[in-house]
């Protein structure tokens, strides 16, 4: 199996997990939900949902809806087919999800495996995010080392670009940073309090506290009181 193809049919688990779909709306949401799948046809997509029907992680049910009750008989097609997750397939994703091994921190499957953080327990989470942003300093690192050898050697543009490039690395690390202290801060929030009431297990798949815009991470530099 190919490392795309693998992602794919992660993410169909998914968003399965969530609810049965057709083909049609599971294209949807994975080229509107996960940004990695833009560029992916329907000839990429039932390969991957007969490949997960032939292993018995998912099977296939007549559409339900009135809608789907019209479209063969005025179409001249079969009726849409519905996918839904068996027990064994929620088992498989579960098992996927736990796994936190090198693939995980690599972009696609990152951007993926991301996008079901909500399903994912805190510290599954927190090994994913630090192996990126490991993964991520490793990389900036021979980005610095490589442009430090070759500047002389680069005209303006392509200068530049290297520069670009490395800049985004340089946010990614940051966003993780921030990512991974708020894990950190929720983590910490579960334990048991000083009173000894029962708190929320830590390693539900509940928000660590994500950071949101207008959140204030620090002292305001334009209040007095802050120096």
């Amino acid at each position: 199996m190919s490392r795309r193809s693998g992602i794919l049919e992660f993410a169909v688990l998914g968003l399965l997990r969530e609810s049965p779909m057709h083909g049609y709306e599971l294209r949807k949401r994975l080229n509107t939900s996960l940004g990695v799948f833009r560029a992916f046809s329907y000839g990429t997509l039932y390969p991957c949902l007969k490949t997960l029907v032939a292993n018995g992680w998912l099977i296939e049910e007549p559409g339900n809806t009135p809608e789907d009750a019209l479209a063969a008989p005025l179409s001249g097609r079969r009726a849409k087919i519905v996918y839904r997750l068996t027990a064994e397939g929620k088992e498989h994703f579960e098992d996927l999800l736990s796994q936190t091994g090198p693939d995980a921190y690599e972009d696609e499957h990152f951007a993926a495996r991301f996008a079901f953080f909500g399903q994912t327990s805190r510290d599954v989470r927190m090994r994913v995010l630090e192996g990126r942003r490991s993964r991520l300093e490793e990389r900036l690192e021979k980005m610095r080392a490589s442009l430090a050898r070759t500047r002389e050697r680069l005209d303006d543009y392509t200068l530049e670009l290297q520069r670009h490039g490395m800049e985004s690395v340089e946010r990614e690390v940051r966003w993780l940073n921030e990512l991974i202290e708020s894990e950190r801060a929720g983590r910490d929030q579960q334990r048991p309090g000083p009173d000894g009431s029962a708190q929320q297990d830590s390693t539900s798949g509940e928000s660590g506290g994500l950071p949101r815009p207008g959140d204030n991470p620090g002292p305001d530099p334009s209040d007095d009181t802050a120096t």
